[in-house]
């Protein structure tokens, strides 16, 4: 049996940039996903983290089939997708469905919503035009939405139901795996929660396998069984949620984890980690380890030596050449005052 639902092996992906006069093509590339080996067990929630530019949307749309790797092979249970034959191609785009970030313009306006939630099962062929009707309210109200809704146009409901609505036209074709790209952050506080709420209970009721795309690193806890930190398209880090958020290894996920607003027990503190200046550009990185113009804890040998993916604890593995300190410190994390 096949233990890897979904495999990348060293997958590249560049781009040519555009400018912002004309949108005349810029010299140089844009190395949005650089190298990046990751495997998805069926069942688990893997959580993607990195700040804006780092590589998550490319790697989403590579994932799902959007756009196809400049080298690097994607694998779906166990075969790779240049490989397949048209029919394997449609059970993978049914077995791999996205959510997007904006629910507002991932719907067509022109389209009621159960045109929308339709949309796929039609195309795809799942079942007879008669009981397609039955299937869209079936879908809402697995969402938690009434089946009244099913006759209304987007502007007609709220962002957190419009998102509802993407995740029942993604369940519409019974997938295996949904990326969700950022799918709580258009969406008010008050809301945030509910829709959380209902991916971790579809998740169990359906077996899916999630991976879950965001910024906020409290929502990513709450979420994952598994943490991938990136950083200008490449893996810094990967673990167990708890291994990552707790013995944090790579200098970078201990940045992150300190940005986030902590309260703290009483006589307790944080050694709290800022970064200074901005990333480097993703045309042209530094040689070496690529985060160590930023880094706290950098020696000269980050300057010329890029560091591999190396194992910290089980299934813990970060890429620094002093992940075991930074492991072990407690800089970035709560501590009891002395």
């Amino acid at each position: 049996m096949n233990t890897r639902l979904l495999a990348l092996e060293e997958v590249k992906q560049a781009y040519k940039p555009k400018s912002a006069k004309f949108g005349a093509r810029q010299t140089g590339t844009v190395r949005a996903v650089d190298g990046v080996t990751l495997d998805v067990a069926p069942g688990e929630t893997v959580g993607l983290v990195g700040e804006s530019g780092c590589g998550k949307s490319s790697l989403a749309k590579l994932i799902v089939g959007l756009e196809q790797p400049a080298s690097g092979r994607v694998l779906w249970k166990g075969r790779d997708l240049a490989e397949m034959s048209r029919a394997e191609k449609s059970a993978f785009h049914r077995g791999v469905q996205l959510i997007f970030q904006d629910p507002f313009a991932s719907l067509n306006p022109r389209r009621t919503i159960r045109d929308s939630v339709a949309e796929g099962v039609l195309a795809h062929g799942l079942m007879p035009k008669q009981q397609i009707p039955q299937r869209v309210d079936e879908l809402l109200a697995d969402v938690g939405l009434d089946p009244a809704h099913a006759d209304k146009y987007p502007h007609e409901c709220s962002g957190g139901q419009l998102q509802r609505v993407g995740i029942a036209r993604a369940l519409a074709l019974s997938p295996d795996l949904l990326v969700c790209d950022e799918p709580v952050s258009a969406l008010d506080i008050s809301v945030r929660a509910q829709v959380l709420n209902l991916l971790n209970r579809l998740k169990k009721k359906h077996g899916l396998t999630i991976i879950f795309i965001a910024h906020d690193l409290d929502v990513v806890q709450y979420m994952s069984d598994r943490i991938v930190t990136m950083y200008l398209g490449k893996i810094v880090e990967e673990g167990p949620r708890d291994a990552v958020y707790g013995t944090s290894a790579h200098p970078y996920t201990r940045a992150l984890l300190s940005a986030v607003p902590k309260r703290l027990p009483p006589g307790h503190r944080i050694d709290r980690v800022v970064l200074e200046g901005d990333p480097p550009s993703p045309i042209d990185p530094p040689p070496g380890c690529p985060f160590h113009t930023r880094c706290y804890t950098a020696v000269a040998e980050c300057a010329n030596t890029l560091p591999t993916l190396t194992e910290v604890g089980t299934g813990h593995r970060a890429a620094c050449l002093r992940a075991e300190d930074v492991r072990t410190s407690r800089v970035g994390l709560p501590y009891r005052a002395s």
